[in-house]
């Protein structure tokens, strides 16, 4: 099944997900000609504000079908840009210009877009159509162009559909001039779920999930139906995870078998339920754990790992067998440095760290949390047999650190300042309807600025994430970092737990109309998006 744009069909099908209106602002719905355009003079006037170096990188970057190698024999169907994914990583110096031309050759007249995850940057470069751009077409070509001026660790992907769970992404790499880190060789760390061109496509399981647990024929007992929100994730329900292959019942057959539908994914650091999908592979560096991407390096050397979760539906907990981790970032900005056995990385979430490697063969170990599978890489920097692919280093079960212990490092803390505008941004639906929402209503492509949540440029902004759902939420901001409460983590991509409260705060200093939702792809696409807009 090609993919593509789905988005309007699936909302429009999808309608009013629940009770409650969108709380933009004490004065109700603002008519899209109150909010500054996402290429008007505000946004112009922002990016000249912006240091810049007057270098220019040009990149081309063409998303086109591709067969990739996974390892270990095992070829996937798939899109990537430039015939492989990971793509080509981008490295600029920070205040350098980007100037990427993206060819779309994809097949059957499949639209796209890139969106610069993580970066603030002037808002009609942002990649997400239609708000500030429109698709760009099968045969065409659209340059982004636009100032990177904060170092960190950040990546692209598309902002169309679910194409973020094929292979369309890459690292991009802002180096800081004056890095104050100290270190000898650096490497690039990508992590990913795949199904796409092994059992289905991301469109596939997109159509699956959305038929929600009403549809699902469970098999055995017809009396087993109905079940509401997360029941059957608990603990004690069946486990799918093996039956990654089964057919889809035919028509007519009172529902539809689970081919991509993961049941009894549980995570204690999740809060619960860790996933919705089965994916037969987890990879790093686009390599499966039976045939891994190797780091050759020599021992004693101290190494700075950038980690990137691109999946769609895992957070992974990562560990360096033999070794301890130093945090020194997180979504590209610095923290104090905190010593680890572990991390957990959701989806859309980067974190740097330092580790001084030993001599020999070490397994760098992705877990599915609560998924009971696991990606790896190897650092070899001696004689010595790789482990087995199965390998789960004791680090696993040690000291994990989460986004909520770590502070912001002292320059890049924001200051002590009153609140001027407050948003309650309620995280709502479920499995059973498959009816992800924010406060309620499912965001609609056909009319983005519907139910926006208004800014004011000069405003500190708190963010309420409120989660009434019985899962997990990455909630991506796009073009601003928020700070975790008063003193945690500059962040733009933090997991919600059920069941929780997160309030997150910025300063409101890159105008234009900007994305909040899930980096969850499917909950995204459900409709747990909203419209982050500044008025005129």
């Amino acid at each position: 099944m090609n993919s593509i744009n789905r988005r309007s069909v699936l909302l429009a099908g999808l309608g009013v997900a629940g009770a409650g209106a969108l709380a933009a602002c004490s004065s109700g719905s603002t008519s899209t000609s109150a909010l500054i355009s996402p290429s008007g003079s505000a946004v112009a006037a922002t990016e000249k504000k912006r240091k810049g170096t007057g270098r220019t990188q040009k990149v081309t970057l063409t998303a086109a079908p591709a067969v990739l190698d996974l390892g270990g024999r095992i070829m996937a169907k798939s899109w990537a840009f430039s015939g492989q994914a990971p793509g080509k990583g981008i490295r600029l110096s920070a205040g350098d210009t980007l100037a990427a031309e993206l060819s779309n050759q994809l097949p059957n007249k499949t639209t796209t877009s890139i969106h610069w995850h993580g970066l603030a940057m002037r808002n009609d470069m942002d990649g997400v159509p239609p708000v500030t751009q429109q698709a760009v077409r099968a045969g065409a070509n659209f340059t982004y162009r636009f100032i990177a001026d904060a170092p960190g660790t950040y990546f692209f992907h598309p902002h169309v559909g679910v194409q973020l769970d094929r292979g369309l992404y890459a690292p991009l790499i802002v180096e800081d001039p004056r890095e104050p880190l100290s270190y000898d060789d650096e490497w690039v760390v990508v992590l990913d779920d795949w199904v796409d061109g092994v059992t289905g496509t991301p469109d596939d399981v997109l159509a699956e999930l959305r038929q929600g647990m009403g549809g699902m024929d469970m098999g055995g007992d017809s009396g087993s139906g109905g079940m509401e929100g997360h029941d059957m994730h608990g603990k004690g329900s069946m486990d799918m995870a093996e039956d990654s292959a089964s057919p889809s019942a035919s028509p007519g057959s009172g529902g539809t078998s689970m081919k991509f539908m993961l049941m009894g994914a549980e995570s204690e650091l999740l809060g619960g339920d860790a996933g919705d999908v089965k994916y037969p592979y987890h990879l790093v560096n686009g390599r499966v754990p039976a045939d891994p991407d190797v780091y050759q390096g020599k021992p004693g050397k101290r190494v700075r790992l950038r980690i990137i979760n691109a999946g769609g539906d895992t957070a992974y907990r990562v560990a360096l067998g033999g070794h301890k981790l130093t945090i020194t970032h997180t979504d590209g900005f610095p923290v104090e440095h905190q010593q680890v056995d572990a991390l957990l990385i959701g989806m859309g979430e980067r974190y740097d760290v330092l580790v001084t490697v030993g001599d020999g063969v070490f397994p760098l170990v992705a877990l599915a949390e609560g998924k009971n599978a696991t990606g790896m890489a190897l650092v070899r920097t001696g004689s010595g047999s790789a482990p087995k692919a199965t390998v789960r280093p004791k680090e696993l079960n040690g000291r994990i650190l989460t986004a909520s212990q770590l502070r912001a490092a002292g320059d890049v803390r924001l200051p002590s300042k009153k609140v001027d505008r407050v948003h309650r941004v309620e995280l709502t639906g479920g499995m059973d309807k498959y009816n992800w929402a924010i406060n309620g209503k499912a965001f609609d492509m056909d009319d983005p600025a519907a139910h926006p949540l208004t800014i004011e440029e000069g405003q500190r902004v708190r963010l309420d994430f409120v989660n009434t759902t019985e899962m997990w939420h990455p909630m991506h901001l796009h073009g601003h970092t928020y700070q975790l409460g008063n003193s945690g983590p500059r962040k733009d991509t933090a997991i919600v737990l059920p069941k929780k409260k997160l309030s997150v705060v910025f300063d409101a200093d890159n105008p234009g109309q900007w994305m909040l939702h899930c980096h969850n792809a499917y909950h995204g696409e459900a409709g747990m998006m909203a419209l982050v807009a500044y008025q005129a």
